[in-house]
């Protein structure tokens, strides 16, 4: 099988991937069930699916929405190539396949409507992120690359947030994550959620130079160690650095914290450094950073190695004198979002899921929000056709008959999103220590077609 994935070509190539490649980046049976919808001459019928998740990851109170101008970008571009079409002919898989589904392919663009929460809202269980209303097989099609983005970046999203929560408006954030993120491409989006977050800057440089933003870091143990080695001390290796780099905060725990410290107080008493920051990245955080303090006074210090936003609230209640941190393993992995991606209406009839612990709400729907005060208030899921005055809908038309509506948001005007939509939020909610979620209502429209819907 050598039309799309030929053995010359290098192991990065074979599984890397571009936007033409977005229509194949899909499980396999989203494009067996589309063949079936094809055989049974109901592909064209009107479908919606929404994406949602049962229940929060545990310990999170809300969810932050992120990664919808991912999958609106992949929507834009959904297509099938004739190579591609005829690689999957190769597999022999589709053998029984009626034609019509390869004609489908041959001249498929998704053509449907995207509705969605804005990125950088707050959002809890059951309510639906993302809703597409298109023909069957295309609203079959795209789910697994929407789930992908959406679930990951709203997972990010959601940490960095609680970090910049814990640790205030004032301290720096910076995302580390690029070495531990699941891919390449999951760092750029690991990046990016982080920043629409509220994270200032990340160490990516290709994240950071394709959304307009400046990358930052400091340096790596390795530089104090080869230049102390070739060139006699780590005073040398920090006065070469900074020499280069000026505005760059030099790392100091390679051997003696404390020692290092006082070398780069004496360097700047004789005006030969003019510091900026220096980084921990080891040891007991919370008395080196109070020695270091008393040692270099109006130096910037950051820390870093495992930092999370629990480990954020430790350090700032044992009063660490830390003033920004760098946040990568624990940023972008753990828990991860489980959004699922379920039919609730074809061709105007209302479905549900009604699986033991995975029942899903039939029929299109909307989240009312109610603020007092600007502030939260209560989250009301309802139908679509229903109407509260006093409440906000938070699902909007981002795309309509496959061409999108407005142009993208920038990164700054997310993360003010994302900020008052957090400050919005009651404080046991925000509370890390939380052991419950905001209960979502539940219309007497929804719960009636429910009911009706089980009956049916």
């Amino acid at each position: 099988m050598t039309t799309l994935f030929n053995v010359d070509r290098s192991l990065s190539e074979q599984l890397g991937f571009s936007s033409a490649d977005y229509s194949l980046l899909t499980d396999l049976y989203q494009l067996t069930m589309g063949a079936c919808y094809a055989g049974e001459s109901v592909e064209q019928k009107q479908a919606s699916f929404e994406l949602f998740t049962r229940k929060l990851p545990e310990g999170f109170g809300y969810l932050i929405a992120m990664g919808l101008e991912q999958a609106l970008e992949y929507l834009e571009e959904f297509s099938f190539s004739s190579v591609q079409i005829e690689a999957l002919q190769e597999t022999g898989i589709f053998a029984s396949a009626p034609p019509q589904f390869w004609s489908l392919l041959e001249s498929g663009r998704f053509t449907g409507d995207v509705w969605a929460v804005a990125e950088g809202t707050a959002v809890f269980a059951l309510e639906p992120l993302l809703r597409i209303e298109a023909p069957l097989w295309q609203a079959q099609l795209v789910e697994t690359y929407l789930l992908n983005t959406l679930n990951y970046q709203t997972l990010i999203a959601t940490r960095a947030a609680r970090s910049r929560n814990v640790a205030g408006e004032n301290t720096t954030l910076l995302e580390f994550g690029t070495r531990r993120a699941f891919s390449p491409q999951a760092s750029l989006w690991a990046a990016r959620a982080a920043l629409a977050a509220g994270f200032d800057a990340t160490s990516n440089v290709l994240a950071a130079l394709q959304l307009g933003e400046k990358p930052s870091g400091t340096m790596a143990h390795a530089l104090v160690m080869a230049l102390c080695a070739l060139e006699g001390s780590e005073e040398q290796a920090f006065r070469a650095f900074h020499q280069y780099f000026p505005e760059a905060p030099l790392l100091i725990d390679t051997y003696d914290t404390i020692a290092a410290a006082r070398k780069l107080a004496n360097m700047v008493k004789a005006g030969e450094i003019n510091l900026t920051g220096v980084r921990l990245d080891s040891g007991d955080l919370v008395t080196l950073s109070q020695q270091v303090r008393e040692i270099l006074p109006n130096v910037a210090i950051f820390a870093s190695g495992d930092i999370d936003e629990w480990e954020i609230a430790r350090l700032k209640e044992k009063n660490a004198q830390i003033d920004g941190y760098g946040m990568g393993t624990r940023l972008v992995t753990g828990n991860p979002v489980n959004g699922v991606y379920k039919l609730v209406e074809i061709d105007g009839i209302p479905v549900m899921k009604q699986s033991t612990g995975k029942a899903s709400y039939p029929g299109r729907k909307q989240i009312f929000r109610e603020f007092l005060a600007d502030k939260f208030k209560v989250d009301t899921l309802g139908l679509v056709a229903e109407n509260y005055p006093e409440k906000q809908p938070l699902l909007k038309l981002f795309m309509k008959d496959g061409k999108r509506l407005e142009p993208p948001c920038t990164i700054k005007t997310i993360k003010q999103q994302t900020a008052a939509s957090v400050a919005s939020l009651p404080a046991d909610i925000l509370n890390l220590d939380a052991t419950t979620s905001m209960s979502v209502e539940i219309s007497n429209s929804l719960q009636n077609l429910t009911e009706q819907t089980k009956n049916s």
